[in-house]
């Protein structure tokens, strides 16, 4: 190492917020307009900003991720760039639904088959899919589920 190298000072650490309430109203602000864009199906403008380094599991104030929101308000064209940008599809919101039993909830048919070849499992969330697409009289769902490898045995579990 030079003696320059080892004479340059380190910058001091970036004093980040604590929580959400120290947030700069701007930046509040870009996070809402980016689970819009989720919740509309803006696919290239959010794809865009997933690429220059937004998180793809960005998640709001009730848990829901990027991905979530574009799933309950089916967009599988959103829903599979998020997850082809690293969204995980398995991730919980606050109540803890899972973007698959919300989008069988909604019956957001082309949705729940992305999410299903994404590796989505039907067993996770309270309820779970397979205990909603069961609760909701959907088989055509718990056939998916089953022939993707999901196991049925939650489905069998009372709803809570």
């Amino acid at each position: 190492m030079s003696s320059a190298a080892a004479e340059t000072p380190v910058p001091a650490p970036t004093q980040y917020p604590a929580t959400v309430n120290e947030l700069p109203e701007e930046t509040l602000d870009f996070a809402a307009r980016m689970f819009d864009l989720a919740r509309n199906g803006a696919t290239e403008d959010l794809s865009a900003y997933i690429d220059a380094g937004l998180p793809s599991n960005l998640t709001n104030h009730a848990g829901d991720t990027l991905l979530m929101l574009a799933a309950y308000h089916g967009h599988a064209e959103t829903v599979s760039a998020l997850v082809m940008r690293g969204a995980d599809p398995n991730t919980l919101n606050a109540k803890g639904q899972s973007p698959l039993a919300g989008a069988v909830f909604k019956g957001e048919e082309e949705v729940v088959k992305v999410l299903v070849r994404s590796g989505a499992d039907a067993n996770t969330g309270t309820p779970s899919a397979m205990q909603a697409a069961t609760l909701f009289n959907k088989p055509h769902y718990v056939a998916m589920f089953n022939s993707a490898g999901s196991q049925t045995t939650a489905a069998t579990k009372s709803v809570t």
